[in-house]
């Protein structure tokens, strides 16, 4: 009989976690046409504080969350320290901090993304305004998708300009998520 080890353990739950995780995300996007990505973005004027627009249904973000926002900020090692925060209904302050890492250096348009040790997900720049106010990122195989701003309300034409477009993509904007963001209680 083979002897149990903790490092089969751990590799039997990473391979489920893995696996479960992989299937449990639906696919979106019904285009075949592939994703492409902005031709360069400027990563120090990426950084800063972006607020969620609209996203596809997720399991990692809650429904309830008002108030969403991304942070990012360069690490001392290149890659890109990512704060997600968000407030939930009791205005309790939730944040998952991760990391961001460029993974082509050519557009510096696609990048993998990790919350959770090595498990990364794709993040692709799709559009870009030229002054950076505000962000489409998708992921090639369309399980995810958001529209970020610089601000937490985008006007009515530039939102339908980016809404259409993403209809075009091929991804479900009847099923897109508009978090509120609202002035919290002192």
């Amino acid at each position: 009989m083979k002897k149990i080890t903790l490092k089969s353990v751990t590799l039997i739950i990473v391979s489920t976690f893995s696996i479960s995780s992989c299937a449990s995300q639906p696919i979106y996007r019904t285009s075949t046409t592939p994703l492409d990505t902005v031709s360069h973005v400027d990563l120090n004027k990426y950084l800063g504080t972006w607020y969620e627009i609209y996203r596809l249904p997720n399991k990692f973000e809650n429904i309830d969350c008002k108030n969403i926002t991304a942070n990012y900020s360069l690490r001392e090692d290149g890659n890109i320290k990512v704060i997600n925060s968000c407030t939930k209904t009791n205005n309790k302050l939730d944040q998952s901090t991760g990391i961001a890492k460029v993974v082509d250096s050519v557009t510096n348009a696609k990048l993998k993304v990790s919350f959770f040790f090595f498990f990364y997900g794709d993040y692709w720049i799709i559009d870009l305004a030229p002054d950076y106010s505000w962000v489409m990122v998708g992921e090639p195989e369309g399980k995810y998708f958001w529209i970020l701003s610089r601000t937490p309300t985008l006007s009515a034409n530039t939102e339908s300009i980016l809404l259409a477009k993403a209809k075009e993509l091929g991804y479900p904007t009847q099923d897109f998520i508009k978090p509120k963001h609202v002035a919290l209680p002192q």
